[in-house]
């Protein structure tokens, strides 16, 4: 079922924004195997909006939406990991346009890294380090926020 969310937003300049209501994504974070922190990635699809570059599952936010509700569905039905249980730790506006469109990033805490089941929009979803993140071809939204949410990791840990 599509939401009422849906849709670009065009700023004054031409520039677009996927989710008439903002959108939000959710950076999932757990203990991996050696102790250190992994995060959640998605390989996007190269259909979609800057498809085969790696960010966060999320998306548009419907009217009715909190971004917590938004992270948490999108990231359930782009990497099937709604049913677990999560601690939201933050949320964080990690972009803004003058139309007034916004994309918030929501951190949140596993007790362990879930398995993942991809659909149509993810290529791959993957757990790295922090520190892994940056050699892989990011999205430029999700590049130019990066810096800020590795250092709210670090404050958060």
């Amino acid at each position: 079922m599509r939401g009422d969310g849906d849709g670009w937003v065009f700023d004054p300049d031409g520039s677009r924004y996927w989710g008439r209501h903002g959108a939000a994504g959710l950076l999932l974070r757990a203990p991996g195997p050696d102790g250190e922190a992994v995060v959640l990635l998605q390989h996007r699809a190269v259909w979609s909006h800057q498809g085969g570059t790696w960010a966060l599952p999320g998306g548009a936010r419907d009217s009715h939406e909190s971004a917590v509700d938004t992270a948490i569905r999108e990231a359930d039905e782009e990497a099937g990991i709604g049913h677990h249980d999560m601690r939201v730790r933050a949320e964080i506006v990690t972009a803004s346009s003058p139309s007034g469109w916004t994309y918030t990033t929501v951190i949140a805490d596993v007790a362990e890294p879930v398995a993942t089941v991809a659909n149509g929009e993810s290529t791959e979803l993957r757990w790295v380090t922090p520190a892994d993140v940056d050699a892989l071809p990011l999205h430029p939204g999700f590049a130019q926020s990066w810096p800020l949410l590795r250092d709210q990791l670090g404050a958060l840990a």
